[in-house]
């Protein structure tokens, strides 16, 4: 099958130092190859074109089978086109090639995907998933409570986060997705107050938009429109007075110009990947 075209913009430089790292067994041309494809999947995700990122993942994945790295990123591909288990079993090998668990949480929530919460549990609770990095801990239990609330257990679902909801800093990059989680399992156990407020909590950190939580809230910042043509425009209302003249020696006064909307909307769109438990980075960001 023929690769697809890379965009001539695109350099190897731009991908991660780390997975560059891991491409060094590779052949200098070939590393460059495939480094340019992990970068047009990263690109492709950020712009939700899914499609093309599997085309340049799995070209990627064709020129370097062995590369954990490029395993991992064909399985984030999947997860993001919630191909469950196809994400799985790249994940699966991802983790096997590298002997790293930093995968665990994203199987765990692949396995909530295929409607097998208990086996997200069960990943959760291995000794592996005790060892996890501060990130990856945070992201497994918000995929533990949304495993909870699958199998009905809402109140299990509130316990499992209360602690590091209450307890965690407002600066930390998992801020916004762990009070996001805690509200959505309080909010599915009735206690909608408490729900609100933590929704709240969650909008004021999100400064990227990773949750939808000021959507839910209702406070998306209006759209800004900007005038383009800089043309003097006359007050809608204004009427001209037919026998108005102007003075012989008085200067003119300078005319008010209202903002026009001119087509141009500046409003930022932002990017969410499926499931509650979802920590997928694009390769550019890596970890995949």
């Amino acid at each position: 099958m023929r690769e697809p075209e890379i965009p001539e913009d695109i350099e190897a430089g731009e991908l991660s130092k780390e997975l560059r790292h891991e491409l060094l067994t590779l052949s200098k041309e070939n590393a460059e190859g495939v480094a340019r494809h992990l970068v047009a999947v990263g690109r492709a995700l950020d712009a939700e074109e899914f499609d093309i990122a599997l085309a340049h993942a799995e070209a990627a994945a064709k020129r370097a089978g062995r590369v954990a790295g490029v395993r991992e990123t064909l399985g984030v591909v999947h997860y993001r086109r919630q191909e469950w288990a196809k994400a799985l079993a790249e994940f699966r090998t991802a983790r096997r090639i590298s002997g790293l668990d930093h995968l665990l949480p994203l199987m765990a929530d692949v396995e909530r995907g295929l409607g097998r919460p208990e086996r997200a549990l069960e990943l959760a609770a291995t000794r592996e998933a005790s060892r996890l990095e501060p990130a990856e801990y945070i992201e497994m239990a918000i995929v533990v409570s949304g495993a909870r609330l699958d199998l009905g257990q809402s109140a299990a679902a509130v316990q499992h986060l209360r602690d590091l909801a209450m307890a965690g800093s407002p600066k930390a990059p998992w801020a916004a997705r762990l009070r996001y989680a805690y509200a959505a399992a309080l909010e599915a156990d009735g206690r909608e107050e408490e729900a609100l407020e933590w929704y709240r909590k969650a909008a004021d950190v999100d400064a990227l938009g990773e949750t939808d939580a000021a959507e839910l809230l209702g406070q998306e910042e209006e759209p800004i429109f900007v005038d383009l043509t800089g043309d003097p425009q006359p007050e809608p209302d204004a009427q001209p007075e037919p026998d108005a003249q102007p003075e012989p020696d008085a200067q003119s006064e300078s005319e008010t110009q209202p903002e026009r909307d001119a087509g141009r909307q500046v409003d930022g769109e932002r990017d969410r990947a499926p499931g509650s438990g979802d920590g997928a980075q694009d390769p550019g960001e890596r970890k995949a």
